[in-house]
């Protein structure tokens, strides 16, 4: 299945989209997308035959819980809808807790790694196995970027990726930006991991950019693609000619001629990196099979992925074996991505809360963790200023009444739901 040159489907720059010239296809992000209708944008571009690949960012394949039935039904849905070769999902975990470690459920809001273990690929590939049973069309899982490494890892990148398109038949997505992240973030060479992992299982190619700070790369795909992630895919091209390549960019849009300056170079690093006809690399010889583990893989990872996720969102002691200054660099990245989600889907709380709405925001995110996505967070967040009795300026505080009342219920929040708030306080162990 040959995708061609892409880019990424997202309503602040649909007009753009539709005008680049030489657009072979569009990746769309499945939760942002109805599962019974399609915005007109895309509508058009699949008149045109473009092609529209739904990419998930919610199932959690990489966690220790089962694939949510529900989850898998609508991006099942919005493949249908879309008449779609294949879907896209992540190697990654979103949340933790829950009945496996009788806890309560906690969202991070964000994608992050599975730890390269034994356990937890056993755990994904039945998860993968699930989720490839319950959709219409191929799966493809994507190589997330990580700030932080987990302590006592059995794998490399290339060989987890290895052992899963053996175990699984699953394609893959390589973000060859995820490569350079961990490459600064964590040391690991691009090149090492493109030799071991079976790159014939590439079902396409993400290139995004990113900052580096202090010492860190953020992959913010809000920046332009810098020449390293390009030579990245330089390395990729080297070994293998990808089905499609796709540009990524979720914020802070550039001009068009910046999207469509970036296509270019991504078009010429991939003329540049065409090796010689029948050149080809050996594939890495397979790690060796571990020996007999005990039972409860599902319960060990979940154990792991609970203490991570608790420290870096709820405040909790880290673990043993992390590195601490960086989760303290993915806590403070996970509030600030918080903050700016929430912006989003209320605006009206910047709006009303005015310079005030970013700090007050992250001192309430500090140590409650958001447990039922990115809209209820907005209302507990206002509910929690207004139990507070803030914002002091009475006017803004009667706005910010109003708001709530319209969302949540009739009456507002008084200082008696402290005493509900201490419960649940209680409760999640905070």
């Amino acid at each position: 299945m040959k995708l061609g040159i892409g880019i990424g489907w997202r309503p602040e720059i649909a007009d753009a989209v539709e005008a680049l010239p030489g657009i072979d296809w569009v990746e769309a992000v499945a939760e942002n997308l109805c599962a019974d209708h399609l915005p007109d944008s895309l509508v058009r571009l699949r008149e045109r035959g473009v092609t529209v690949v739904p990419h998930g960012v919610s199932l959690g394949l990489g966690g220790a819980d089962r694939p949510d039935p529900g989850r898998l039904a609508g991006l099942a849905a919005r493949a249908e809808l879309l008449g779609t070769p294949l879907v896209t999902e992540h190697i990654a975990f979103v949340r933790a807790g829950g009945p496996l470690t009788a806890s309560p459920v906690l969202e991070a809001g964000h994608l992050l790694p599975v730890p390269r273990t034994w356990d937890a690929l056993e755990a994904l590939c039945e998860n993968v196995r699930i989720a490839q049973d319950s959709l219409p069309v191929p799966l493809a899982l994507e190589n997330i970027a990580a700030l932080i490494s987990w302590p006592g890892e059995e794998l490399t990148e290339g060989q987890f990726l290895a052992e899963l398109v053996e175990r699984t038949g699953v394609r893959l997505l390589i973000d060859v930006a995820n490569l350079h992240t961990n490459h600064v973030n964590r040391g690991e060479d691009p090149a090492t991991a493109l030799d071991e992992l079976p790159v014939e299982a590439i079902a396409y190619v993400h290139v995004a950019g990113g900052v580096e700070k202090d010492g860190v790369w953020h992959d913010t795909h809000a920046h332009p693609v810098t020449r390293p992630v390009l030579d990245v895919l330089a390395e990729l091209r080297s070994r293998v000619d990808p089905p499609g390549v796709l540009l990524e960019r979720d914020d802070d849009f550039p001009p068009a001629d910046e999207l469509a300056g970036e296509l270019t170079a991504i078009r010429t690093t991939l003329a540049a990196a065409a090796p010689a006809s029948g050149a080809s690399r050996n594939p890495a010889a397979r790690p060796p099979e571990p020996g007999a583990r005990p039972a409860g893989a599902r319960d060990r990872t979940a154990v792991a992925q609970t203490a991570l996720l608790s420290a870096l969102v709820a405040g909790t002691p880290a673990p043993d074996g992390f590195d601490h200054r960086r989760l303290r660099v993915q806590s403070r990245a996970l509030a600030a991505k918080r903050a700016d989600v929430v912006a989003k889907v209320a605006p009206e709380l910047p709006g009303i809360l005015g310079d005030g709405y970013r700090p007050a925001f992250l001192a309430y995110a500090r140590n409650r963790p958001m447990s039922a996505g990115y809209r209820r967070d907005a209302l507990d967040f206002a509910e929690r200023l207004l139990i507070e009795g803030r914002p002091a300026d009475d006017a803004a505080r009667r706005r910010l009444t109003r708001w709530w009342q319209e969302r949540a219920a009739a009456r507002p929040p008084r200082r008696g739901a402290r005493l509900v708030h201490a419960a649940r306080t209680a409760l999640l162990g905070k």
